[in-house]
C-alpha cells in the first residue's frame, strides 16, 4: 500500500492518475498480444521465419514501450509540452530525411534507421497544437492561434511528399478538431472543411495509387483481372468476418488468416474475426470507446486550458486511428495503411502509441494542489481588486 502522507513521484502518480484509464490500455496491451499470437505465425511462415517470430519480436518490443508509456505519464504538464517539443522537431527532421535517405517500400518513403518517423510526430504535434490553442485563449499576447495554424503545412507537408496520405488524412482530423474547441469562427470551420475536400479531390486526380484505391472501393472491379484477384485483401478480410460469424472457430482454428498479406499488421481485425468471432470485435471496438470516451469526459472536467486541449487531441488521434483501422477491415473505406493501436504489429508504432498514451495519462491525472493553488490566486485577486471600492467614500 503507498501511504498518502509518503509524497514521492510514484505515491503522487499512485494516487493522480485515471486508474479506470489505465486498466483500460493495459487490457488492451493484453489482448494485442493474444490476439498477435493469432495473426502472426501465418506471416511469419510465409516468410520462412519461425512461426512466433513477429510474437516474440511485439514482446520485445513492449518492455521499452511500457517503460515509455509509465516514464511519460510521470511529467507535469510543463515537461510534457518540453518532451514534446524536442520530440516534434526531432521527428520532422527524420522526415524530411526519409525523402532522401529513407528505404522504399510500396513506392512510398517512411522508413529511415529501421524507424517509421511519422508514427512519433502525431502525439507531438497533437501536444504542441493543445499548446498554442492553450496559450492563445489565456494570453492575449500571444499568437497562439497563428501558431497552430502555421504548424499544421510544417508537419503534413513532409508527409504528403513521402507520401503517407493516412497519416495525412488523421493529422489533419485532429489538428480540425481542435481548431473548432478553441471557438474560432464557422468561417474558419467551414474554410478548412473546403480545403480537406479540396486536397482530397486534387489526390484523386492525380496520385495514382490513391486514385486506385477510391475507384475500387466505390467501383469494385472484376473478380479477376489478369488472372490474379483484384481488392484482393479488403474482400479477404470481410470474407474473414463471415467464415467467424458470432463466435468464431476458435484460437488457432481460423484458416483464411494464412491468405490474408497483411493479417499481423493492418488486417489483424480481420483475423480477430475469423478466430473469435464479431462479439469480441464489438467488444474490443467497446474497449476503444471506453478510452476515448473516458478521456473526453476527463477533458470537460479539466479547468486547465492545455491538459483539456491536450487530453481531447490524444483521445480523438488514438480513437480515430482505430476507427479507421476497423473501417477499412470492414469495407467502409479505402485502405489507408493504417495500424489498430496496440494490436497490430509494429515497433514503431509500439512505442509512439506508448508516448501518446503516457501523454494521455499524463494530462488526465488529478491535480488537487495545483487547483487549489489556483482557486487561492483568484480569491486573492478578487479581494485586492474589492479592497479600494470597500474603502472609497459613498
Amino acid at each position: 500500500m503507498i501511504s498518502r502522507a509518503h509524497r514521492t513521484p510514484l505515491s503522487d502518480w499512485a494516487w493522480t492518475i485515471d486508474r479506470w484509464l489505465l486498466v483500460a490500455i493495459a487490457m488492451l496491451i493484453v489482448a494485442g498480444l493474444v490476439f498477435s499470437m493469432a495473426g502472426s505465425p501465418p506471416v511469419a511462415e510465409r516468410l520462412h521465419l519461425p512461426t512466433f517470430y513477429f510474437v516474440n519480436r511485439q514482446a520485445l518490443f513492449l518492455l521499452p514501450a511500457l517503460l515509455v508509456m509509465f516514464g511519460v505519464s510521470l511529467l507535469s504538464p510543463r515537461h510534457i509540452r518540453r518532451v514534446a517539443l524536442a520530440v516534434f522537431f526531432i521527428s520532422l527532421a527524420l522526415v524530411v530525411a526519409t525523402l532522401f535517405f529513407g528505404q522504399e517500400v510500396k513506392g512510398a518513403r517512411r522508413w529511415i534507421f529501421g524507424v517509421q518517423p511519422s508514427e512519433f510526430l502525431k502525439p507531438a504535434f497533437v501536444v504542441l497544437v493543445a499548446w498554442a490553442f492553450s496559450e492563445g485563449a489565456a494570453r492575449k499576447g500571444v499568437p497562439g492561434n497563428i501558431i497552430a495554424l502555421m504548424l499544421f503545412p510544417l508537419t503534413v507537408g513532409p508527409l504528403v511528399l513521402q507520401p503517407d496520405f493516412g497519416q495525412t488524412m488523421l493529422i489533419s482530423m485532429v489538428w480540425a478538431i481542435l481548431f473548432f474547441m478553441a471557438g474560432l469562427h464557422w468561417l474558419w470551420v467551414v474554410g478548412i472543411g473546403g480545403l480537406g475536400a479540396s486536397s482530397a479531390l486534387l489526390a484523386y486526380k492525380f496520385v495514382p495509387h490513391v486514385h486506385a484505391r477510391i475507384q475500387a472501393f466505390l467501383e469494385p472491379p472484376p473478380p479477376m483481372t489478369a488472372g490474379v484477384p483484384t481488392n484482393f485483401q479488403s474482400e479477404t478480410a470481410l470474407e474473414s468476418f463471415i467464415s467467424g460469424s458470432w463466435l468464431g472457430k476458435g484460437p488457432g482454428e481460423g484458416t483464411i488468416k494464412r491468405i490474408l498479406p497483411d493479417s499481423h499488421t493492418d488486417y489483424i481485425f480481420a483475423v480477430i474475426g475469423e478466430e473469435f468471432g464479431v462479439l469480441v470485435c464489438i467488444a474490443l471496438a467497446a474497449l476503444f470507446a471506453f478510452i476515448v470516451v473516458r478521456s473526453l469526459l476527463s477533458a470537460a472536467r479539466n479547468e486547465d486550458p492545455f491538459c483539456r486541449f491536450a487530453t481531447a487531441g490524444l483521445a480523438m488521434l488514438f480513437g480515430l486511428q482505430g476507427c479507421i483501422n476497423m473501417a477499412v477491415n470492414l469495407q467502409l473505406m479505402p485502405a489507408k495503411g493504417m495500424t489498430l493501436p496496440f494490436v497490430s504489429y509494429g515497433g514503431s508504432s509500439l512505442i509512439s502509441l506508448a508516448l501518446g498514451t503516457g501523454f494521455l495519462l499524463a494530462v488526465t491525472r488529478r491535480r488537487p494542489r495545483a487547483h487549489m493553488v489556483a482557486r487561492r490566486a483568484d480569491h486573492a485577486a478578487e479581494a485586492e481588486s474589492a479592497a479600494p471600492m470597500a474603502g472609497a467614500p459613498a
